[in-house]
């Protein structure tokens, strides 16, 4: 089996942001379920509105590579944009599908693997993807589809992980050095600990360099709620150098 097909399966049993410990007793799929789900989401990161910042894209064709629960979709429809949107699994899909008929909008959504975009070239005056690409096996197909996707001066903006982080030292204190291994590199315990198997996270170099087709190129790291747990009082002075998340803004 593909890593694709592993990855799938891990988050056809549940979209991103969907545990039972976000969503209570909500029945699945209702307002409630998903007001809990959207909660949590920007309680978590609520730098996303920074970054994405939506409401610019009024009236422009907007395309999401991994739509999750559909809370970032449903920003990109209530702005106005034309949005578009494929997962990998179907599950996302049909979450994110009725997250949005909730309020009255929808989207043109389909089941895909973003390694191979079913969109022609200079479709697109956007393309988003909030923490998505570094689960996939080939993130740089992925990379290489949205470049082709763009128009031109058309722009990516997005989130990928950040390998120098305190989330992953952490990881890597509570996978290796506590087991007895500490030659265990942090790549090795990111790619078999962290969420579905093979998640991959960068440095500020190795995202220049995937994203090097792309002639502007803006990075930003930033520190999350995940980086500052378990610190205490000492929780609020973790510097963005040292987030799990890197913002990325890349222009075609």
């Amino acid at each position: 089996m593909g890593l694709n097909a592993a990855v799938r399966r891990y988050w056809e049993a549940e979209p991103c942001g969907t545990g039972r410990w976000i969503v209570g007793a909500a029945p699945p799929r209702s307002r409630d379920w998903f007001a809990e789900v959207e909660e949590h989401r920007y309680a978590e990161e609520p730098h996303i509105f920074s970054v994405a910042q939506f409401t610019r894209f009024r009236g422009k064709d907007v395309l999401e590579i991994g739509v999750g629960a559909g809370c970032d979709h449903l920003q990109f429809a209530r702005a106005g944009a034309r949005c578009h949107g494929v997962d990998l699994t179907d599950s996302a899909i049909e979450t994110t599908r009725r997250h949005l008929a909730l309020h009255g909008l929808s989207s043109q959504l389909q089941q895909a693997d973003a390694e191979d975009l079913p969109f022609a070239e200079a479709s697109f005056d956007a393309v988003y993807s909030w923490g998505v690409i570094h689960h996939s096996e080939r993130p740089e197909a992925i990379v290489r589809e949205i470049h082709r996707v763009l128009r031109p001066g058309g722009k990516f903006i997005g989130m990928m992980y950040s390998r120098r982080s305190l989330v992953a030292y952490k990881l890597w204190v509570r996978r290796a050095l506590l087991n007895g291994r500490p030659l265990r590199s942090l790549k090795d315990v990111i790619w078999n600990h962290m969420e579905s198997v093979g998640t991959k996270a960068y440095t500020s170099a190795e995202l220049h360099a995937l994203f090097g087709d792309f002639p502007k190129r803006r990075l930003r790291a930033l520190a999350t709620v995940y980086d500052r747990k378990w610190l205490g009082p000492l929780g609020s002075a973790v510097p963005d150098v040292l987030g799990w998340n890197f913002a990325i803004q890349a222009v075609k």
